[in-house]
């Protein structure tokens, strides 16, 4: 396993780390039995960089990463974060108010098991809260000695860069694949200028990449992805054509669609790691053996041909979601 500094602090963390979102929801069933097995045999591997949210589950899948890290504390760099705030109706909201960032803090403590997060991510920008006044918030929870590094997501160029006035940003997450690429105008370059660690979310494209999807009945019912564009209707059918040829270049390769897509994201830049989800013990396999993959020149040119900028059919979430993006 290969690893890269995160941001400008001394931790180290895995070119391929553990999204662990659909262990606990929005991908269909849980199995915690199988899911913690995925987490042990990852920690095993040495993939030390496990990500979570107080709003996946809402709240269940810290409890679940709280269990599988006991007596490992030493081996992983924990991040979660806060900011998306789930009713138990369904609603959905932003917060980075200075005192929803403490008490969320220390419920994720709890939650996790643990005295320190190692990253702590603001979720979602709040449009009606100063970012200057979030991230002094999270500062001092640093200073307390609550949290060691900070991090945003889905934030704007304009926003990374009042919150690097206030505070050191160790991480930027963000989604990145063959299928969004997006921050290559110009959020890329601004976390290297910062010296930033850009995480890459959903690098396999929430699984379509895979190949393994070859249905919109293939999704479980309760399947987030069933409200997504991409994976609906016409789009799906284009989609798929796609992943067709991503196939294709990935059987010369001698791998799998799944290790050419998370490979291409980490050759991309030496600031970029990413964190592809899974929750069965198979397909960690798979994907922490994309780390030793290296393309040519030439495969590299192929690639870009097949899966130019803009070249998923359909928006990358619901429009509803899309709004909270911060731009």
């Amino acid at each position: 396993m290969n690893y890269r500094q995160l941001g400008r602090s001394n931790l180290r963390v895995a070119t391929v780390g553990l999204g662990c979102m659909g262990m606990s929801d929005f991908y269909g069933p849980r199995d915690d039995a199988e899911s913690i097995a995925t987490i042990h045999r990852a920690l095993d591997r040495g993939v030390n960089f496990l990500d979570t949210s107080d709003a996946y589950g809402p709240h269940k899948n810290e409890e679940l990463v709280g269990r599988a890290i006991r007596g490992r504390r030493d081996e992983v760099v924990l991040a979660t974060k806060f900011g998306i705030v789930r009713g138990p109706d369904g609603s959905r909201s932003i917060s980075g108010k200075p005192d929803y960032v403490r008490k969320s803090c220390e419920a994720s403590l709890k939650r996790l098991g643990v005295e320190v997060i190692d990253l702590y991510y603001q979720h979602r920008v709040d449009p009606n809260t100063p970012i200057e006044e979030t991230v002094g918030a999270m500062a001092r929870l640093v200073e307390e000695g609550k949290v060691r590094t900070l991090g945003l997501s889905e934030a704007s160029a304009q926003t990374i860069r009042r919150a690097c006035r206030v505070h050191p940003i160790s991480a930027l997450q963000t989604e990145y694949s063959l299928w969004s690429r997006d921050p290559e105008d110009g959020l890329l370059d601004l976390c290297k200028e910062l010296g930033i660690t850009f995480v890459a979310y959903s690098p396999l494209g929430r699984g379509f990449l895979t190949g393994e999807i070859r249905r919109f009945e293939d999704l479980a019912p309760d399947d987030f992805r069933r409200l997504s564009p991409r994976f609906q209707g016409e789009n799906f059918n284009k989609n798929l054509e796609l992943v067709e040829r991503i196939k294709k270049i990935a059987s010369e390769k001698g791998c799998t669609p799944s290790q050419l897509a998370l490979a291409w994201v980490i050759g991309r830049a030496e600031h970029i790691v990413t964190i592809p989800g899974t929750k069965r013990v198979k397909y960690l396999e798979e994907n922490v053996a994309a780390d030793g993959i290296r393309f040519t020149p030439e495969e590299l040119r192929r690639i870009d041909e097949i899966a130019p900028r803009g070249v998923a059919a359909g928006d990358r979430y619901p429009a509803a979601l899309m709004g909270s993006i911060n731009i």
